[in-house]
């Protein structure tokens, strides 16, 4: 857990370092719309559609969006290594999942390998796991793009200014994007400490490593008390922190860096717009549902 980039901030000298936090939250956004506009192999199949066709299609939306994410850590100039670190946090949920979706596959089955009672081991049942293994890493990897190359302060700024409008019917937008702020930038301290706690417990001869699961659960209670004082704690000295510098809020509020978009956002944007269309020409096109659009332009026009 000692290696999990999430909410940490990577130093460099690049566009996307420099671009505005406004434009790369906007830009992750459309990047986990993206990965969820690609259908799943049972909706295809009830629709209609062959698995080789899905198989196609689906190699190609989802080819579409590694290559732009590949290109977006290019100009970060983030190493991979440490863009691929941040799947270390969910890569015991991500495997978890596709092997339940693989055995208890439930959906259109064409090509059975073995069965008993709910337990199906089928082709649809794997391409299926595959595809949300493939999406769930996906997921985690953009958003921690994000964090390496935007700072806490920029962040909180972006956040804030998107979510403005809420602000017009009392709802308060600045300590909102000030907890998330401060809960991201928290998760590299906490993983640190926790690290810590338990090593101590170890040199105290505590046992993690054996014994059932109930067994090694009932163990880390010793690690998650200690862990929760600290949170508390460091909870407190931050608030203290905080209003010792006159913290009131966002009333009276000012910033030393105005935000404004510049060339690199726009050229971000048409970046996002292209990889965009892309997947969507891939997913309404090679998906078989390009009718939906159609009928939906006429009925418009109509």
């Amino acid at each position: 857990m000692r290696d999990v980039s999430m909410g940490q901030y990577y130093p460099a000298k690049s566009g996307v370092h420099k671009m505005d936090a406004r434009a790369k939250i906007i830009f992750v956004i459309a990047y986990i719309v993206m990965l969820f506009f690609i259908p799943t192999v049972d909706g295809y199949l009830r629709g209609g559609g062959r698995l080789g066709g899905y198989i196609v299609s689906a190699a190609a939306a989802f080819g579409i969006i590694i290559l732009f994410l590949i290109t977006a850590i290019a100009f970060s100039r983030v190493p991979v290594l440490k863009v691929l670190k941040s799947i270390k946090a969910v890569l015991a949920l991500v495997l978890i999942t596709a092997v339940i979706m693989i055995v208890f596959y439930g959906g259109e089955a064409n090509h059975v390998y073995w069965s008993y009672g709910i337990i199906n081991i089928t082709l649809e049942g794997i391409i299926s796991g595959s595809t949300m293994a493939i999406r769930l890493f996906l997921l985690v990897m953009g958003p921690s793009l994000l964090t390496l190359t935007t700072t806490p302060v920029e962040l909180t700024d972006g956040l804030e200014r998107l979510l403005f409008p809420l602000s017009l019917i009392k709802i308060p937008v600045h300590e909102i994007a000030i907890i998330m702020s401060i809960a991201l930038r928290l998760i590299p301290t906490l993983i640190e400490e926790a690290d810590k706690i338990k090593n101590a417990q170890k040199a105290r001869c505590a046992d993690f490593d054996s014994g059932n699961v109930f067994k090694r659960a009932k163990a880390m209670i010793p690690v998650l008390v200690p862990l929760l004082v600290s949170s508390f704690r460091r909870a407190d000295d931050l608030a203290y922190a905080m209003d010792s510098r006159c913290y009131r809020g966002a009333k009276g509020r000012t910033r030393m860096k105005v935000m404004k978009l510049g060339w690199r956002d726009l050229v971000g944007l048409v970046l996002i717009c292209i990889t965009f269309f892309g997947v969507l020409m891939f997913v309404y096109d090679y998906f078989g549902v390009a009718g939906i659009v159609t009928n939906w332009a006429y009925s418009v026009i109509a």
